[in-house]
């Protein structure tokens, strides 16, 4: 176990530990502003999903039921635009980290091939690389790549941690090349309907991978556009080539959706109302944060879609989590998503309305 352990890195939120005490430590108590992690209640509509197929004593499948297959091949037709869409091309996940973590061991990779990232990226990218000892490279330009062993490309937009969006034209570019190059694509847009400055596109789309779903497969995610967090509730999307051996590895090692989940993300999926409620919640607080953070003397790069604000005040990252620390405030240091974000801090929006504004509060000069 050691041995497998010993690949990894130290998981860097323990280092926030002491910055969180001393945020705790504040007359009025915490914001904690550095995990999104949904705090809304989970739609009563997917509640009540739940709750009926709450009496499922069998085992559920890993490929889901058709009527959840059927409810995700909908969804990516309406909501990205993808065209004929059948249950080969999906595949349900138990959350989307689970599967980026274990994605590159599963598709068989290990040492001499690598797998590359964004420059700033979701830790997770990288530990997938390590868990199938295959090597890791991260990017700002991933044509820039040299493809040799190159086996997976990871896309991230809009981007965690920094909120940028890939412009329809440089996801065609990008999509192009990796196929030339044989390099399967991985698109990671769990983020895809926060988009606020920028209009977000999928890797699905016709006019980005030309009507071919070949070497190329979109990871989405509930717990952010639904609240469903809690309920570890993903899937993916494109190259039955990549999805049908999938299928069968997760089979065997058991990767399967709770049942009543599986009846929740049918509902959720079906309905774009409480989608649109979320949104403009997570839209209310972005103005808030934002204005605060600017008046406080900070600068906000990219930051046109996703659930966090990529803010700066040019010094070390550590020290301006000190800094929002001794003001109760608690944001993720930006160095945890790659050496580039050494001078940034992830702050995120996922706060009840009431800590958002007392965040502000304590940020006004």
């Amino acid at each position: 176990m050691s041995a497998v352990s010993d690949r990894l890195p130290t998981f860097p939120w323990d280092k926030l530990e002491p910055y969180k005490k001393t945020a705790a430590a504040h007359p009025d108590g915490i914001v904690d502003l550095s995990v999104g992690t949904p705090v809304d209640p989970v739609p009563e509509l997917i509640q009540k999903a739940l709750i009926a197929a709450a009496d499922s004593p069998g085992y559920p499948t890993v490929w889901g039921t058709p009527e959840l297959r059927d409810a995700i091949t909908r969804w990516v037709e309406h909501r990205l635009g993808a065209r004929e869409v059948t249950h080969r091309h999906v595949l349900p996940v138990v959350g989307s980290k689970e599967l980026v973590a274990w994605l590159p061991t599963q598709l068989g990779l290990g040492p001499g091939d690598k797998v590359a990232f964004p420059r700033l990226a979701y830790p997770t990218y990288e530990v997938g690389a390590r868990l199938a000892r295959a090597e890791h490279v991260a990017y700002d330009d991933p044509t820039e790549l040299d493809p040799a062993g190159l086996k997976l490309l990871w896309l991230n937009s809009p981007s965690n941690p920094t909120g940028r969006v890939l412009a329809k034209e440089e996801l065609t570019r990008i999509v192009a090349w990796a196929r030339e190059h044989g390099v399967l694509v991985l698109s990671d847009e769990c983020y895809i309907e926060l988009g606020w400055e920028a209009d977000p596109v999928s890797v699905l789309h016709p006019d980005v991978n030309g009507g071919s779903y070949d070497g190329i497969v979109a990871v989405h995610s509930l717990s952010k556009r639904s609240n469903l967090a809690g309920y570890r509730a993903a899937f993916l999307a494109g190259d039955p080539a990549v999805l049908g051996p999938l299928l069968q590895i997760r089979k065997h090692g058991g990767m399967m959706t709770s049942a009543p989940t599986q009846a929740a993300v049918v509902a959720a999926l079906g309905d774009d109302e409480h989608v649109r409620v979320q949104r403009e919640r997570y839209a209310a607080r972005r103005t808030v944060l934002r204005e605060a953070l600017l008046a406080h003397g900070f600068r906000i790069e990219h930051s046109e879609a996703s659930l966090y604000l990529w803010a700066t005040r040019d010094e070390s990252c550590w020290d301006t989590v000190a800094h929002l620390a001794d003001r109760g405030i608690l944001v993720a240091p930006g160095d945890f998503y790659g050496p580039a974000g050494a001078t940034f801090v992830r702050v995120a929006l996922t706060a009840t309305d009431s800590r958002i504004r007392t965040a502000a509060h304590r940020l006004t000069p």
